[in-house]
């Protein structure tokens, strides 16, 4: 996040933090100013220029977000940056990857 994101988030901290408290009220407790920030930036003005976007755009599009957009985007995060087979040794990630035929004999 570069000067201009900094002072833009501090600009519309409010909108943020009603935005937070508003998750931990729906139970979602673990979330954070910096989790919805990071989510606007990176998800919802992802082809915008932020710099230039006016105050009330950002404000508008922090408070229109809701819980299942970010849960669902969370989810997706999650599933593309898991290692499904980090638990795994060598040997039983060879024999998961071996063909059928091996495994046949």
């Amino acid at each position: 996040m570069d000067i201009k994101y900094e002072q833009l988030f501090d600009h519309v901290r409010p909108a943020i933090e009603s935005k937070m408290n508003e998750f931990h009220f729906y139970g979602y407790s673990t979330v954070t100013e910096a989790d919805i920030w990071k989510y606007c930036v990176q998800k919802k003005w992802r082809k915008r220029k932020i710099n230039e976007m006016r105050a009330y755009e950002v404000i508008n599009g922090v408070m229109e977000l809701t819980p299942a957009e970010y849960m669902t985007y969370t989810q997706i995060e999650e599933q593309r940056s898991s290692d499904w087979f980090s638990d795994l040794n060598s040997e039983e990630l060879q024999i998961l990857l071996s063909s059928k035929k091996n495994s046949e004999n």
